[in-house]
């Protein structure tokens, strides 16, 4: 898939392949749910636009963006699909202004909220725990931007707004915008996203004293320049998360520059979906798009930038 892609330039090609990534047996009533193929029609006359269809069991007229972060955009489809390739192929992200003027929107606004469209589109959906018997699964937290309403302190991080991140080796990343380091908040979501019978490991940190009853909890000493130790075969280290992190500030700063705080969960969902469908796990670009366009479904984001 390259962007000179036919998918890329014309609207009806960017339909056919939306329809096919997101009904591969035919299509789906997004009102009713029905799926039988001889109660769908097609709506062929010259006044229907190409691609609507109508299900004879609920009587309702459709198009394969109903219930999708594309529903009731102006924006063309294949614009859509371009700026979803960009997206999820730019390592480190890709601002709304140079997506407004490569795509040549009309406006700013436009790029920026179809940017956190997308970025919604990338949320995982009802994920099973992370790791199992014989997997490895770091934790780890870290501090970005600034928390409106909060003055800047010379030295510390009650000013800024705190990441939580789970890794698994080889494997995905799930990030959390947690409101403190307290064990309060850290613990439950470690409990609730790591499976009993994986291997945990994180640095000395008091918020994860107590994590829960894992296979393991091996922890390294920052604070006394550890990053790694080795135990026979064991490698004990937060390596990865550390890596996870280095390439999200990047991005954070280098790209995006600016972040309020209400949408820091939809930025790290982004770099979570391209960390967890990297290339390191055989993933290409043009799987990694066409994943997303099938993620699209189900979710919508209704608000406006303000003024």
């Amino acid at each position: 898939m390259q962007v000179t892609d036919p998918i890329f330039t014309d609207a009806d090609e960017a339909r056919k392949f939306l329809e096919a990534e997101r009904w591969p047996d035919g299509p789906v009533c997004p009102h009713c749910g029905n799926a039988e193929q001889t109660a769908i029609c097609a709506l062929q006359g010259k006044k229907h636009r190409p691609g609507l269809y109508q299900c004879n069991a609920c009587r309702e007229q459709f198009t394969v963006t109903v219930g999708t972060v594309f529903e009731r955009s102006k924006i063309p489809l294949n614009k859509w699909l371009l700026a979803s390739y960009l997206m999820t192929s730019s390592k480190k992200g890709i601002s709304a202004h140079q997506l407004y003027r490569s795509l040549g929107f009309g406006s700013y606004r436009t790029a920026w909220f179809m940017a956190h469209r997308l970025r919604e589109a990338m949320r995982p959906n009802n994920p099973s725990p992370m790791g199992g018997d014989g997997a490895t699964v770091e934790v780890d937290e870290t501090f970005i931007g600034r928390i409106k309403g909060v003055p800047k302190h010379a030295a510390g991080w009650a000013h800024k707004n705190v990441v939580l991140t789970l890794v698994e080796r080889g494997g995905e990343a799930r990030s959390f915008h947690v409101d403190s380091t307290s064990i309060a908040d850290i613990v439950p979501i470690v409990k609730a996203n790591v499976a009993k019978e994986t291997a945990m490991m994180t640095d000395t940190a008091s918020q994860f004293r107590n994590t829960g009853n894992f296979a393991s909890h091996d922890k390294v000493a920052h604070s006394r320049d550890e990053y790694v130790r080795y135990e026979g075969e064991r490698v004990i280290s937060t390596n990865s998360v550390e890596n996870y992190y280095s390439v999200f500030k990047r991005g954070m700063k280098g790209v995006y520059q600016h972040c309020g705080e209400q949408h820091l969960h939809r930025y790290l969902a982004e770099f979570d979906f391209r960390y967890s469908n990297r290339a390191g796990l055989d993933v290409d670009d043009a799987t990694r798009t066409a994943k997303l366009v099938r993620n699209a479904e189900g979710k919508r984001l209704m608000y406006q930038r303000p003024a």
